[in-house]
């Protein structure tokens, strides 16, 4: 189909309605809605709503503005799906929906908290999924993580988006690019969400790889920085895991649960398609872990390598310094020997014998001679000199 991401196979659906389910009218809310589920919304405004859409045989039906015409205008029209997306709603907004869609306490606390891992729960007839979506940034070269929560019932699939991934205004465009695929329920619309949140992995995984392959020539460069660049990017991609690592045990009880629901065979293909994708993914990702704790170890060595040579250096720069300092010590010695000679013999001493001795001279001079070549001939033998 058109809206299939380049060298992927179409995906279409077959047979994906579950059994009807009767829920209650609830008192809806008035709030103003955005147009694109992928904006954030004004600051100044207090509705979370991003996008509320009526689909009946994968055709767009009405949008509305608030929550209380959508609701309004799905009990008027049977036959309809409603396909809701909040960005970061507000208590009073998801308990509507609650009361409206019958959803269960523990998920909307859930969806109103965020930082859930990511699992999928069924409460009654609706499908609970906590999805971790990621996004790589160019600019500051880091990987921002942002929380979806899904509700999936027999006649709506409501979003609740924390953050700025994944871009869910690509998925509901695909969709209704696809009325073929759209029109097979609600359970379509989650698998073109997994495969929206699980094909944003891949940017991801090339950018955290161009990050690794660069810390790598930081590293053998001895760059001083690259040591906490190491860790912020191992701090990522512990992150990355988390995110991943559920998705297969996700899926699998997706897929086991459309068997025991008797939902179209062809999905599950999907879904097992979704599910390699993650596979390959989480093996990535657990090769980046490894690969960021051998250049860890390699940098360590390095960095010790480093250290050993400076204080070897320094030792050996000691070590030249006390010979000069030998050096200059001994011959201050043999000078000082023969100053002393004639420093005694200079005293003004009438009583001194060698004053008015004949060889009194040349006897001061060998004396000197001689305590000058015995000092030099020991501090030879030390190697002093």
């Amino acid at each position: 189909m058109s809206s299939e991401p380049p060298g992927r196979r179409p995906r279409g659906l077959r047979g994906l309605r579950k059994p009807a389910k009767k829920r209650p009218a609830g008192p809806p809310p008035a709030e103003d809605a955005e147009d694109s589920e992928a904006a954030e919304p004004p600051a100044e405004t207090t509705s979370s709503v991003i996008n509320a859409v009526l689909y009946r045989d994968g055709r767009r039906v009405s949008t509305h503005d608030t929550l209380a015409e959508a609701f309004r205008q799905q009990r008027a029209t049977s036959g309809t799906l409603a396909w809701i997306g909040l960005h970061r709603p507000s208590r009073d907004e998801l308990l509507t929906l609650a009361s409206e869609f019958d959803l269960h306490p523990l998920a909307v606390e859930d969806a109103l908290e965020a930082h859930q891992r990511p699992k999928l729960e069924r409460y009654g007839g609706t499908l609970f999924v906590v999805l971790r979506a990621a996004r790589y940034l160019d600019d500051p070269e880091e990987v921002d993580f942002g929380e979806l929560h899904v509700f999936v019932g027999r006649d709506f699939v409501i979003t609740v988006r924390h953050g700025g991934a994944p871009d869910l205004t690509a998925v509901r465009r695909r969709m209704e690019n696809a009325p073929e695929l759209l029109k097979r329920g609600p359970e379509a619309v989650l698998y073109a969400i997994l495969d929206a949140v699980v094909d944003g992995y891949e940017p991801v995984v090339a950018g955290v790889q161009n990050d690794i392959d660069e810390i790598e020539t930081e590293v053998f460069g001895g760059d001083p920085r690259v040591s906490r660049r190491i860790y912020e990017l191992s701090r990522e991609v512990v992150e990355f895991q988390r995110a991943t690592r559920p998705l297969n045990g996700i899926l699998e009880s997706l897929t086991a649960g459309f068997e025991k629901y008797a939902i179209d065979e062809e999905l599950r293909r999907y879904l097992r398609d979704v599910a390699d994708h993650v596979l390959h993914t989480t093996d990535r990702v657990d090769g980046f872990r490894q690969a960021l704790q051998d250049i860890l170890t390699v940098n360590a060595t390095l960095v010790n390598q480093q250290q050993n040579a400076e204080m070897r250096a320094l030792a050996e720069a000691g070590f030249e310094q006390n010979e000069e300092i030998k050096k200059i010590s001994s011959w201050a010695a043999i000078l000082f020997a023969p100053t002393l000679v004639g420093t005694i013999y200079g005293m003004n001493f009438d009583s001194m014998p060698e004053l008015h001795w004949v060889l009194g001279y040349p006897f001061a001079i060998v004396l000197m001679a001689i305590v000058c070549t015995s000092l030099y001939l020991i501090f030879k033998r030390r190697d002093w000199l």
